[in-house]
């Protein structure tokens, strides 16, 4: 079982980020340049966790094209976060954006709690 769950919540065909996909790549990823789409930077994403964490490391995917689950509502009413919104082990972060480097220092954080 995952210590770590990468919740990324978002829209099917929304981007990763609110910044433009280029060269430089500075969320880390890849496989998923030049798509700039949430779906593709997920599975990037997942790839990337899964070579480094094995395991340890679940990322979930939440859409909330057709239905919000309560618990997103809520978080979106109280603390009205950009989308996509990364939650790790369900609390929400303030990364806004599909980044490995920024998510994986959330996960070392999270190891370290448990």
């Amino acid at each position: 079982m995952a210590e770590v769950t990468v919740e990324i919540v978002g829209l099917a065909e929304s981007d990763c980020g609110p910044f433009p996909c280029d060269e430089t790549r500075s969320c880390g990823l890849e496989t998923c340049y030049p798509s700039n789409r949430l779906m593709d930077a997920i599975g990037a994403l997942r790839d990337e966790l899964l070579a480094e964490y094995g395991d340890t490391v679940e990322v979930k995917m939440t859409l909330i094209d057709e239905e919000m689950p309560e618990y997103v509502r809520e978080l979106i009413e109280e603390r009205h976060p950009p989308i996509p919104i990364v939650l790790v082990n369900g609390r929400l972060t303030s990364i806004g954006r599909v980044s490995l480097g920024l998510i994986k220092e959330e996960i070392e954080y999270a190891l370290e709690e448990s």
